[in-house]
């Protein structure tokens, strides 16, 4: 019981940056927005929330740097796309190449240097439920804003009439316009939000998961952006996509440690995304 309340318990964690993530480019995306800097940013946001916990001191002050960095990648996105009218995915991968160099040359100083870690604070009586208490109740608190912005981003899609506006805007700009919606403005305030949140992931990498700056999460952005088209654009669709690319990548690091399986290692780290495959065509058939 133990150990299976731990495996959980690193599964929400580990994920916590992708859901965060990938909850932002939905929003993006639900505006209309593509935005494909997600890769860049995300280190480009990792390194400067670490930078500025070690020579500030303050995690507030880290987690705020980290989300404006985020934010202002997402604003040369959507001015781009909308002032400039330029392709929105040529601006993206550009965007992403130069926030991954920018993010390993500004932060070689800060290369593998002790880290800031936001404390666990554990919720009382909820924490000593069986397997679901470790689970989801012994966490920081951006590990819970991960779990609590899910329910709040469904409530407000689908049950609001902010909500409704921002789908409309996003699937039928044109009659969205033509009922009075500033269909413009309001894509640069959800782009903003939605880059904030990438912005938010990167601080969650380097103060909480993976402590510190390092160049290893090269990937998680993309693995946010198909974990969007995977869970076809709902929130909760997309969180159980994260926590299922983690939990298959968990096993697969537990199989190449075991040596149960004579496998390549190149084969087996390709096993979660051939799985998550199987699982959206078997959840989008019929």
């Amino acid at each position: 019981m133990d150990a299976l309340a731990s495996t959980l318990r690193g599964i929400v964690r580990a994920a916590a940056p992708i859901v965060i993530a990938a909850q932002g480019e939905l929003i993006t995306e639900r505006a209309g927005v593509i935005n494909l800097s997600l890769d860049g940013s995300i280190m480009l946001a990792a390194m400067t929330a670490h930078v500025v916990a070690r020579t500030t001191g303050s995690l507030v002050q880290a987690v705020l740097a980290a989300m404006a960095v985020g934010a202002a990648v997402a604003f040369v996105v959507v001015f781009s796309s909308i002032a400039l009218r330029l392709n929105q995915v040529a601006v993206g991968f550009v965007l992403t190449i130069l926030c991954a160099d920018l993010a390993i040359f500004l932060g070689k100083p800060h290369f593998n240097q002790p880290g800031r870690e936001i404390p666990t604070v554990p919720i009382p009586i909820l924490e000593d439920i069986p397997i679901l208490g470790p689970a989801l109740f012994r966490h920081n608190i951006l590990i819970y804003f991960s779990l609590i912005l899910v329910g709040v981003l469904t409530l407000y899609l689908y049950r609001t009439r902010w909500g409704l506006t921002l789908r409309s805007i996003g699937e039928q700009p044109a009659a969205a316009f033509v009922r009075g919606t500033p269909v413009n403005p309001l894509r640069y305030v959800y782009t903003l939000v939605g880059g904030s949140l990438v912005g938010l992931a990167g601080a969650t990498y380097s103060l909480s998961v993976k402590l510190g700056w390092k160049e290893d999460l090269a990937g998680e952005g993309w693995i946010a952006l198909a974990i969007v088209i995977f869970g076809l654009w709902m929130p909760w669709r997309v969180m159980l996509g994260a926590y299922l690319i983690v939990g298959l990548r968990s096993i697969a690091i537990n199989l190449q440690d075991s040596n149960t399986i004579d496998l390549p290692a190149q084969i087996i780290n390709m096993l979660p995304w051939f799985l998550m495959i199987v699982t959206l065509l078997i959840a989008t058939s019929g």
